[in-house]
C-alpha cells in the first residue's frame, strides 16, 4: 500500500538526511577496524537493516488504527458555511484540496472523487466537514469534483469514470473513494481507506434509511475501490444518464468481474444525508452482456480545464451527446 511520490520524499528530505548520516557514521565506524570486519559483518548487515526500519518507523504516520487524534461518533449541523471560513479552518490543505499529514509521512493516499452540478450548499457542507475527518485520519489526500458542462441530462457514472482517469493522472493513488457531495460521514474511525482484496461499500448506514442498507445490492453513496479494482471491473458503465441505477450495475460488475462487496460494519459507516431522495432497485438484465464494452474502454470525453481551487480540483468536462430519451 506504500507508494510514495517524489514530493512525498521532498515533504521529508531534511529528517531523511540527518538520519542517514548518522547510519553513514555508525557503518563508517565499524568498518575502521580491521580485525573486526569479519567478525562484524554479520552484525552490520543486521545492524544495517534494524536501522533503516526504525528510519521508516520514525517517518511513518501512527498505525491507522487506533489513531488517538480520532474522536468516533459526531453530529453534522445543517448550518451554512463560507467558502472564506472553511479555508481559513483548513491551513495546511492546499491548492487543489491537497494535503499531507505536516508531523508524519502518512501510510495511504486516497483521491475522493465527486461527481457534480450546481449544488453548492451541499458542496461547502461537504469540504467543512471532509477535510478535518480525513485530517484526522492522517492521510495523503485531495478532493476532485467533476463537473458535466451545460444543462443536459447529468451522468455521474461517466463523470466518475472521468474523474478516475484525470486523478491517476496526478499521483499513484492508493485509493479511489467515489463520494455523493449531499453525504457527510458521521464517524471518522470509518477510515478512508480501501480493502486489500475487494471493494468496499462506505455508506452501510445512512439516516434516511434509519442507518439501514435500503435493499442488499445497495452500492450507492460513497464506495472505495483500488485502481486494480475499477480497472479491473471496468469502472462504471457511460450509459446511464438521468438516474442512479449506476449504482446497481456496479454491485453486479463487481459479481461478474469475480469480486464481492465488503462493506464497512454498520455502526461505523453512519452518514447524514443532505439530500433526501427515494432509492429504489433498478434492474436492467442485459446490461450484464455489455460490462466488458461499456466502461474505462470506451470511455470518450473532451477535458475543457482543469483548475486547482483552494479546497479541491475542479475538472470540467463535455461528455458528449446526451440521448434523447433521457
Amino acid at each position: 500500500m506504500l507508494k510514495w511520490s517524489l514530493l512525498d520524499f521532498a515533504h521529508w528530505h531534511m529528517r531523511l538526511k540527518s538520519m542517514l548520516l548518522t547510519l553513514l557514521c555508525v557503518a563508517s565506524f565499524s568498518s575502521s577496524f580491521p580485525l573486526m570486519r569479519k567478525e562484524l559483518d554479520a552484525k552490520r548487515i543486521g545492524f544495517f537493516f534494524f536501522f533503516l526500519r526504525y528510519l521508516i518507523s520514525c517517518i511513518m504516520c501512527e498505525s491507522i488504527w487506533p489513531l488517538q487524534i480520532l474522536i468516533g461518533q459526531s453530529s453534522v449541523c445543517n448550518c451554512c458555511f463560507k467558502c472564506r471560513m472553511i479555508i481559513q479552518k483548513n491551513p495546511l490543505v492546499h491548492s487543489g484540496g491537497r494535503y499531507r499529514p505536516p508531523h508524519c509521512l502518512a501510510r495511504y493516499k486516497s483521491a475522493i472523487l465527486v461527481a457534480y452540478r450546481g449544488q453548492e450548499r451541499y458542496l461547502r457542507h461537504f469540504l467543512y466537514y471532509l477535510h478535518p475527518f480525513l485530517q484526522r485520519q492522517q492521510l495523503s489526500y485531495s478532493i476532485y469534483l467533476i463537473q458535466q458542462v451545460g444543462n443536459g441530462t447529468f451522468n455521474r457514472a461517466k463523470l466518475l469514470n472521468v474523474g478516475v482517469r484525470e486523478a491517476m493522472k496526478d499521483e499513484d493513488w492508493d485509493c479511489l473513494l467515489l463520494h455523493d457531495v449531499d453525504l457527510i460521514p458521521e464517524n471518522d474511525y470509518n477510515l478512508y481507506i480501501c480493502d486489500e482484496y475487494y471493494p468496499k461499500h462506505m455508506a452501510s448506514a445512512m439516516d434516511k434509511f434509519q442507518y439501514n442498507l435500503p435493499y442488499k445490492s445497495f452500492f450507492g453513496g460513497v464506495s472505495a475501490l483500488t485502481p486494480e479494482h475499477y480497472m479491473k471491473m471496468n469502472g462504471f458503465p457511460n450509459t446511464y444518464w438521468g438516474d442512479d441505477g449506476e449504482n446497481d450495475d456496479i454491485a453486479i460488475r463487481i459479481q461478474l468481474a469475480g469480486m464481492k462487496i465488503v462493506r464497512t460494519p454498520s455502526h461505523l459507516g453512519h452518514y447524514k444525508v443532505m439530500d433526501y431522495k427515494e432509492e429504489t432497485e433498478i434492474q436492467e438484465p442485459w446490461r450484464r452482456k455489455t460490462w466488458k464494452d461499456d466502461g474505462m474502454n470506451s470511455l470518450e470525453f473532451k477535458l475543457l480545464s482543469k483548475k486547482k481551487h483552494p479546497l479541491y480540483t475542479n475538472i470540467t468536462v463535455d461528455i458528449g451527446y446526451v440521448p434523447p430519451f433521457s
